[in-house]
């Protein structure tokens, strides 16, 4: 018997700072098969070459503050917020 087919999830990204100037768009809607908040973005940092490693974004889903472990459900928004100075 062969394992079963992933599930797909459509969810909205949404990029900001350096992620969104080396993306060249704010934002997209996406299928992936990706369970997970870390696994999307290494999905993503692949695609777009991101050089920045997860370690030093931050993640909102639904507009609230997650860890990287968090499970992504189908229709998600999630935003990667990479570290930004100010001055």
């Amino acid at each position: 018997m062969s394992p079963p087919e992933p599930l797909v999830r459509q969810v909205r990204l949404r990029y900001f700072a350096i992620l969104r100037e080396h993306a060249g768009i704010s934002c997209e809607e996406r299928e992936t098969t990706s369970t997970t908040v870390e696994e999307l973005y290494g999905e993503i940092k692949e695609e777009k070459g991101f050089d920045l490693e997860k370690e030093f974004i931050r993640v909102a889903c639904n507009g609230d503050f997650v860890d990287l472990d968090c499970s992504l459900a189908d229709g998600d928004e999630i935003v990667f917020i990479p570290p930004v100075a100010g001055g």
